[in-house]
């Protein structure tokens, strides 16, 4: 087996703002993995909050070229459980390596990867499209111009009450908010009870991920549901969340792939949890491999593609909220020929 490896600065549409900063690029590492004619593709975006940058994702890979391209023809499952141990203090590059070996694999056996999984496309969730922090002119200007049925908001300000009601006036949406760990306790037991009003669905990540006494007082006596982000990263993270929030959003990068990110669905369901998966800004690379988890879940954030101001890859397609398919095998992406 082959490793390749790829790196881009992916443009957004629109400065992106949340409680923590402003982003106007996202740096993305694409993995190739070749073997007897076929390619499967995995993607690790950097993000400066979990202090990852994609020249310590090419020299980790490099170092360890000889390890990922060693695979003795294992499974997926296989595959990452030999990986562990060597990437286990970066969740991100076993993720990307873990999306590229699912994609190979299916696709030398001849099936989507879905099917690999004995799952079917009934009753899929509509994804959300997401909104930045910003005026709230131009986040209105932003709903104009992307029509959807569900609209993330991103919250964090001094005028969040005031954002939410004015967006309210110019659409029917759903809105699900996001505050980024931008609450306090007492904030957001208050705001529920307005947003509830303002036709919210949930709020996620309200409070600082290591704040769990606030957590579970949030739990208690909030009007809506809370959604665990920064608070569940790996597959421990399902347990610890239990009785704290009412559900779970869980990021492939943080989890360290689809193969976890199986057994944390799994084991959210156990406890009754609900389950979302949401992306980190990624091209339809990573947004395509997200897609074939949906069939098991509750809410869906895979919205990144439709935030660039042009995408470097081809696969699922978003409209109007919902995931299409394309007829290849595997996870259904590739590099557009320009960037490949």
């Amino acid at each position: 087996m082959k490793l390749i490896i790829r790196t881009f600065n992916l443009q957004l549409k629109d400065p992106f703002t949340i409680s923590r900063g402003t982003r106007t690029e996202i740096p993305s590492l694409i993995i190739e993995l070749q073997e007897n004619g076929f390619s499967g593709f995995g993607e690790a975006t950097a993000n400066p909050y979990y202090n990852t940058t994609t020249h310590q994702f090419i020299e980790e890979l490099n170092k360890k070229r000889l390890i990922i391209e060693n695979n003795f023809s294992k499974s997926p499952e296989k595959y990452w459980e030999y990986l562990f141990p060597h990437f286990k203090d970066n969740m991100f590059l076993l993720c990307a390596l873990d999306e590229a070996y699912h994609d190979l694999y299916t696709k030398t056996l001849g099936i989507k990867l879905y099917e690999y999984w004995n799952l079917n496309l009934i009753n899929i969730p509509l994804t959300n499209y997401t909104i930045g922090i910003d005026t709230i002119e131009n986040m209105v200007l932003k709903m104009k111009n992307m029509p959807f049925p569900i609209y993330k908001i991103k919250l964090g300000t001094k005028n969040d009450l005031e954002i939410v009601t004015e967006l309210r006036k110019h659409t029917t949406s759903i809105f699900r908010i996001d505050a980024n760990c931008g609450w306090t306790p007492e904030e957001t037991i208050k705001n529920s009870v307005e947003l509830k009003k303002l036709g919210v669905e949930f709020i996620e990540q309200p409070l600082p991920a290591d704040d769990w006494i606030g957590a579970e007082r949030v739990f208690w006596r909030s009007e809506l549901p809370i959604i665990a982000d920064e608070s569940c990263q790996i597959e421990s993270d399902i347990d610890k969340c239990y009785t704290y929030f009412h559900g779970v959003n869980i990021k492939l990068m943080k989890c360290g792939g689809l193969t976890p990110a199986l057994r944390m669905i799994k084991r959210a369901k156990h406890l009754q949890l609900k389950t979302m998966v949401g992306c980190m800004t990624e091209s339809s690379v990573g947004i395509s491999a997200i897609a074939h988890l949906t069939p098991l879940l509750d809410y869906i954030d895979m919205d990144g593609a439709l935030l660039l101001k042009e995408d470097i890859a081809e696969g699922i397609t978003i409209k109007n909220g919902n995931i299409l398919f394309n007829n290849k095998n595997g996870v259904g992406s590739q590099l557009k020929t320009q960037f490949n």
